[in-house]
């Protein structure tokens, strides 16, 4: 199964890049990581789209057979670089497409802001975002090892497998 997982902030030592690197390494998925992966500002002109770069986040996100997106939350929404890949994008690459949903938040009260977000501007863009989704706090990220906190890979676990459900229900070939 084809599954690519968008590192969605700019950050290069944020807790949202290590949590998607992890998920990427341990379910061993594609992944773009919007903190290397630098695309101009979106502009809708018809130029954008001949961008090399443009056209492969477009090729990879259609070929996927299953998303997961990352974001931390910024000011009760999904980052800047997340929301501005994403309007590179259509319902051509995401429609009907499983996508799982990921907050990485400062702690408290932050999260849900960005989770809605996410899910609003993808029903846009015609994806099937699935019912689980998560917030990760600075205690679910084990900053030594790169990694998330026992109890986060669990609940990680089963989103993996809420989304694998999804796509292959979908596409009972893959």
């Amino acid at each position: 199964m084809n599954i690519l997982v968008i590192n969605g902030t700019a950050r290069k030592q944020g807790r949202t890049r290590i949590a998607a690197s992890y998920i990427s390494a341990l379910y061993n998925t594609g992944l773009i990581d919007l903190s290397e992966y630098i695309l101009p500002i979106f502009n809708g002109e018809a130029e954008q789209f001949e961008i090399e770069r443009v056209q492969q986040l477009k090729q990879r996100v259609k070929e996927a057979d299953a998303v997961v997106l990352l974001s931390p939350e910024y000011h009760s929404g999904m980052s800047g670089a997340l929301k501005n890949a994403i309007d590179f994008l259509s319902n051509e690459q995401f429609k009907y497409k499983p996508v799982a949903l990921l907050a990485v938040a400062g702690g408290g009260k932050g999260g849900i802001n960005a989770l809605t977000n996410m899910r609003t501007v993808m029903r846009g863009v015609y994806a099937n975002v699935i019912p689980k989704q998560l917030v990760l706090d600075p205690v679910h990220i084990d900053y030594d090892n790169a990694a998330v906190t026992e109890e986060m890979e669990v609940s990680i676990k089963e989103l993996m497998e809420e989304l694998k459900m999804f796509a292959k229900a979908g596409n009972p070939g893959i």
